[in-house]
């Protein structure tokens, strides 16, 4: 009995050795793992800054687009008529993610103006602009989608973009009285506000009262007029939703490289306080051995 205790007592400390040691390997791996992590957030911070001062410097010139886009509209006093039913939604986000709560502050004002439109007895259509958007609402809504528009964000938005999306629109069949163009607003380096902009179809514009109040305008130019105001106001809103992007991939880069660096100073100190508790317990083994030894 002596014997099967002795052998017990031997083989005891090899397991908490063994134990421990593998605890050390995996410390070591994570901490590897986190700072080639941390080296691609902060590559990703620095390419967002880059694309981010690029992006603020063309905004400033496209605003002058919405603005003055929408001016008929407010001058006129243009709006629909209570018994228009048909209403479209623009919804205006990018195919890439990792910039926080960006595209969901978008699809989440889509749900809760789909559920308005719909409750108060109007026919709904969407359309995204971004794969992140139809991603967003897939599962949910996918029976609301018109059309959907991919490769957006992976460079930075022409009028020439905004122009096919405009044609697109007016080719697809859906004569739609008004709607709304949902995109994020520009605030601040580490703020937006998601916000929308009103769209008039060719009938709705024509059919003002207010309207009379400008002379000699046909029906060539007005719908002219109109189609190019939509196009407008879809380039301005690409304008300001990539600003607010590469804004908030810029700050979600820099949070998460904080992150990591507290992780990995944890990670240190319980990497060096295991180690040195591994050391500690093999030289108490050794000194026990020596006095067991005289």
């Amino acid at each position: 009995m002596f014997a099967r205790g002795a052998a017990v007592a031997l083989v005891q400390p090899q397991w908490g050795q063994v134990r421990n040691m593998a605890t050390l390997k995996d410390i070591t791996r994570r901490l590897k793992s986190i700072k080639n992590i941390q080296k691609i957030t902060k590559s990703m911070k620095m390419v967002s800054a880059a694309k981010y001062a690029r992006a603020e410097r063309e905004l400033k010139p496209a605003r002058v687009y919405g603005t003055g886009a929408l001016s008929l509209y407010e001058k006129a006093e243009i709006k629909a008529p209570e018994d228009k039913k048909k209403h479209l939604l623009i919804g205006v986000s990018s195919d890439r993610g990792l910039c926080g709560a960006i595209h969901t502050s978008i699809a989440k004002t889509l749900k809760n103006e789909i559920t308005n439109l719909s409750n108060a007895g109007k026919e709904v259509m969407v359309v995204g602009v971004g794969d992140k958007i139809r991603g967003l609402l897939q599962r949910t809504h996918s029976n609301y989608f018109l059309v959907t528009f991919k490769e957006v964000g992976r460079r930075p938005p022409s009028f020439g973009d905004a122009s096919a999306i405009a044609l697109e629109l007016l080719n697809s069949g859906f004569e739609f009285d008004q709607g709304s163009v949902i995109y994020n607003r520009f605030r601040s380096v580490i703020s937006y506000k998601t916000d929308e902009k009103p769209i008039f179809s060719f009938e709705t514009v024509a059919g003002s009262e207010s309207l009379s109040i400008y002379d000699d305008i046909d029906a060539d130019v007005l719908r002219n007029y109109q189609e190019f105001t939509l196009a407008n106001i879809l380039y301005y809103s690409l304008k300001e939703s990539t600003t607010s992007e590469q804004s908030a991939r810029m700050t979600a880069m820099d949070n998460a490289s904080k992150n990591a660096s507290e992780m990995i100073d944890k990670l240190t100190l319980t990497f060096n306080r295991t180690r040195q508790a591994v050391i500690t317990k093999e030289l108490i083994e050794i000194i026990s051995g020596a006095a067991a030894l005289d």
